[in-house]
């Protein structure tokens, strides 16, 4: 198609050009013929392109179809749950890496018996995951749940049965540092338990159940510690072989203290000692005190007569001073007595107590009644015979001072608790 306009005006960008109809159109100045000025007539053809319409259309397809067989074709994968390790009240569950295509993702949830049982954290990294806290010798069922923008994919139901107390084939052991002997021996009864022992020593997993070791220090123990996994000596596979049956490891700790038997299920034995006092019988209170007989009451104790008299002053001044230089030699002399009355009474039977401990109160009862008989035999002469010699004043002086002398004696042999007055030197 042949088109004839006239140029209008010429500018650097721009041309104004004019139809016959007086129609302006804007026209690239560089697609014109040089030398082109106003007034000027040019021709434009005008022509569609079938064939570089087609290739373009084709180009675009190829590039559209280029792009859904990459991007919309492979939807995300279904996760496949499978058990790593199980033990009496715990399982460790894994799967495979997540492959999300071109979805993005919303969460990735375990689900426990029809119920959810939580998030997984940072889905894309963390390919496993460990539950605690589970009954024993129970069933279980897990399955994984992942919600995308591209829908939402449920994995397979895995069950899982946690083991028995018997059943050690679900312990993990780490080793940590131990001697030769002590590492050959652990490796031995591992083997014979059935359980299973970390080929790379000191190499902490999610599903190591016990950190054996001597020594509390080391990478591997800290990780152990940080991660709650109990760190025990090697003596815990040990007891548990000889008990044939998983023990608790709180005996077993590092810092705690070891047990006396081989296993903690046995008794401690006390000491020989102990066995003889648990053996012998309580024995009755040998210082048992006696009932207090009215002749021991505190007249018991003697005082001189009142009424001596004048005349006879001569006589009992004289008197004091022999009282007392005898007195502490009948005391020390009645001592052994008493010592050994007390002895009989605690080395006898108790019939014989009781025979020794009235024939003692019998002989302070008839003393104290010949004390008493004495004073007053005193006082009664001198009452009638208060103008009589100091002879006869002097005699019945002498016949209460001897009355009271006796009943002290009689006193002293009187046994006691070494706790009531009747001790007492008065």
């Amino acid at each position: 198609m042949l088109v004839s306009l006239t140029v209008g005006k010429v500018d650097a960008g721009v041309t104004v050009l004019l139809t016959q109809d007086k129609r302006l159109i804007e026209f690239p100045s560089i697609l014109l013929p040089p030398n082109i000025s106003s007034g000027s007539i040019v021709d434009i053809a005008v022509s569609r392109n079938r064939a570089s319409e087609q290739a373009a259309k084709d180009s675009f397809a190829a590039l559209q179809n280029r792009i859904y067989e990459t991007f919309g074709v492979e939807p995300p994968t279904t996760p496949v749950l499978r058990c790593r390790n199980a033990t009496q009240t715990s399982v460790v569950l894994e799967w495979d890496p997540i492959q999300l295509a071109t979805a993005d993702l919303a969460s990735l949830s375990l689900y426990r018996n029809g119920q959810k049982a939580g998030n997984i954290p940072r889905p894309l990294q963390m390919h496993s995951t460990k539950i605690s806290g589970l009954a024993v010798d129970t069933e279980y069922t897990f399955h994984l749940v992942l919600r995308t923008s591209a829908g939402t994919f449920s994995s397979e139901k895995l069950v899982v049965r946690t083991h028995k107390m018997t059943d050690l084939s679900g312990v993990t052991i780490t080793t940590g540092i131990l001697s030769g002997a002590a590492r050959e021996r652990l490796v031995a009864a591992v083997e014979r338990i059935g359980a299973k022992l970390v080929a790379d020593p000191g190499a902490v997993r999610i599903d190591t159940t016990h950190f054996v070791t001597t020594e509390g220090r080391g990478v591997a123990w800290e990780k152990a510690v940080e991660l709650n996994i109990p760190v025990v000596r090697p003596e815990w596979v040990e007891a548990c072989e000889k008990n044939g049956r998983i023990l608790g490891v709180t005996k077993y700790y590092l810092d705690a203290v070891r047990p006396t038997g081989p296993n903690d299920n046995e008794p401690v034995v006390p000491p020989p000692q102990q066995q003889q006092q648990q053996q012998q019988p309580p024995t009755p209170n040998q210082n048992k005190e006696l009932p207090q007989s009215p002749s021991d009451a505190p007249s018991s104790s003697t005082t001189p007569p009142a009424g001596a008299g004048a005349a006879s002053s001569s006589h009992t001044a004289a008197e004091p001073s022999s009282a007392a230089a005898t007195s502490p030699a009948e005391a020390h002399d009645d001592e052994p007595e008493t010592r050994d009355d007390q002895k009989v009474w605690l080395g006898d039977q108790a019939g014989h107590e009781q025979k020794v401990a009235l024939r003692t109160k019998q002989d302070a009862s008839r003393a104290a009644e010949d004390g008493n008989d004495g004073d007053d035999g005193a006082e009664d002469d001198e009452e009638e015979d208060e103008d009589d010699d100091s002879g006869r004043g002097s005699h019945a002086n002498g016949n209460g001072n001897g009355a009271a002398a006796d009943s002290s004696l009689n006193k002293t042999s009187t046994p006691g608790d070494g706790n009531s007055f009747q001790d007492v030197d008065l």
